[in-house]
């Protein structure tokens, strides 16, 4: 973003040294770009929190001391995809960047509805091509786990799958779950029997009917995943879909907590930058910054999520390591999200969703 009095000043100050108005004008075309002209700072959407400590000790603060670009975190709405339409729309950018999940990243690039993400354009051969795409390079892998209460599972069995969630009558308690069909659904089906490998895509008549089973004996249903950190903790719900980072989180407070690994849904997030927006080379410029296996490590401190380098681990306690969703032990048993499936049918299937959670 341009400034007309910082321009005038510059120009004054390029007349004075040049000691002319024909020297002056002479050096402005090869000195005035729009490069010179913008703010050496980026605006980036992240969740703060955890996240905000964790990027700003490993990414936001040594990547302004390296290269002079400050980038400065909002902190918006867990879904931005409509945000991050009408900015691009309007070409007005509230943002340069935005920390994205896949499935959001693949709605903003779904070719029926428009491309409103810039392509990434970073050489990062150190992540792995699984983290990878187009448009996003992840910077985490996360995971939607099953936290359970251990204090209300002493003297019984444990449930230890989203089958085990879904039977009330053999794992009795009271349950929470996520208020959106985005992981809901997925855990439906695999409750029902559905084979991770053949989830998509989804079987929505089966995914409502394994549903209305459990419907009844749900007494929370979650919006934000702060708010299942604040369930858990309180002992207000016994078990919970969440993601790993907030029951971890919970954990680390010392609450009776466990996070159950088996059937975990696994994503990843990055940053992605908004189509059209002026400071998309230093968008590039923090991205790649932000593979370095190094820097990856130092966000795990405050942060559960998976480093998307797998040489960070080299970098990371072993006790911490062991708690994170890319650990290999902790991805044996997932399932990868299909980010391309919701990007086709997110609306509608929202939509029905939402009439079935009223009825």
């Amino acid at each position: 973003m341009s400034h007309p009095t910082k321009m005038t000043l510059t120009r004054r100050g390029l007349l004075k040294r040049a000691g002319s108005i024909g020297a002056a004008s002479l050096a402005l075309p090869s000195m005035w770009t729009p490069a010179f002209a913008q703010e050496k700072r980026i605006v980036v959407r992240d969740p703060g929190g955890p996240y905000a400590d964790g990027f700003g000790e490993a990414f936001y603060k040594p990547f302004k001391a390296a290269t002079g670009i400050e980038v400065v975190p909002i902190v918006a709405q867990a879904d931005p995809t409509a945000q991050i339409k009408a900015m691009v729309d309007a070409k007005n950018y509230a943002w340069d960047m935005a920390l994205l999940n896949r499935q959001s990243a693949d709605v903003l690039t779904d070719p029926k509805t428009g491309i409103y993400l810039e392509d990434v354009n970073v050489n990062a051969p150190e992540i792995p091509e699984k983290f990878r795409s187009q448009y996003l390079i992840a910077t985490l892998v996360l995971q939607t786990v099953l936290a359970v209460r251990t204090d209300k599972f002493k003297d019984r069995k444990m449930p230890n799958s989203w089958a085990d969630f879904f039977n009330v009558k053999d794992f009795p308690g009271r349950r929470a779950m996520r208020r959106n069909p985005g992981d809901t659904l997925e855990e439906a089906l695999l409750a029902a029997g559905v084979k991770g490998d053949a989830l998509y895509p989804l079987n929505l008549d089966k995914a409502f009917a394994s549903l209305n089973s459990i419907k009844k004996d749900v007494q929370v249903w979650w919006t934000g995943g702060a708010q299942t950190s604040q369930l858990l903790k309180s002992g207000e719900v016994d078990m919970c879909p969440t993601w790993n980072a907030r029951a971890q989180s919970v954990i680390d407070e010392g609450a009776p907590v466990k996070i159950i690994w088996n059937e975990g849904l696994w994503s990843y997030e990055g940053f992605s930058i908004l189509k059209g927006t002026p400071k998309a080379a230093m968008c590039r410029e923090f991205i790649k910054f932000t593979c370095d296996a190094k820097r990856q490590a130092i966000y795990t401190k405050h942060l559960a999520y998976g480093p998307s380098n797998p040489e960070a681990y080299k970098h990371i306690e072993p006790a911490r390591a062991q708690v994170l969703p890319a650990f290999p032990a902790n991805l044996t048993n997932s399932v990868q999200l299909d980010g391309r499936y919701w990007a086709s049918n997110k609306d509608a299937v929202t939509e029905r969703f939402n009439t079935w959670l009223l009825s």
